[in-house]
């Protein structure tokens, strides 16, 4: 309930259409316990995606704060939403590769036995 209050404004920054934003909060609600589940399990792989939401709430309040000076077109703020998840997301797994590569291997014991 809370992600689907918190969403508001950020649903506002994209549209004014009042049926939009209620729809889009119910499917929020009815989708965030399965995608929360889902998530929980491969929290550790993405460390940079913190990073990717807050930037992207950083433009969703600069574009809220610049609405009367100059109105962002919805495809713009959508690419650029969606640009700054991509970069988080692959930045996390490239970074998770990197320290799966780093990790000593183990020594495997040495066939046949001493005699």
């Amino acid at each position: 309930m809370i992600f689907a209050v918190d969403s508001t404004p950020a649903i506002f920054a994209v549209t004014r259409d009042p049926f939009i934003v209620f729809t889009s909060n119910i499917f929020a609600i009815l989708g965030l316990r399965s995608l929360y589940f889902l998530l929980a399990g491969v929290v550790d792989k993405f460390c940079y995606v913190k990073i990717g939401l807050a930037s992207v709430l950083i433009f969703v309040g600069g574009k809220m704060l610049a609405l009367d000076i100059y109105k962002v077109p919805v495809l713009v703020s959508l690419a650029v939403i969606a640009l700054l998840l991509a970069i988080s997301v692959i930045t996390s797994l490239i970074a998770d590769r990197l320290d799966a590569k780093q990790l000593p291997t183990a020594v495997a014991p040495r066939s046949g036995g001493s005699t």
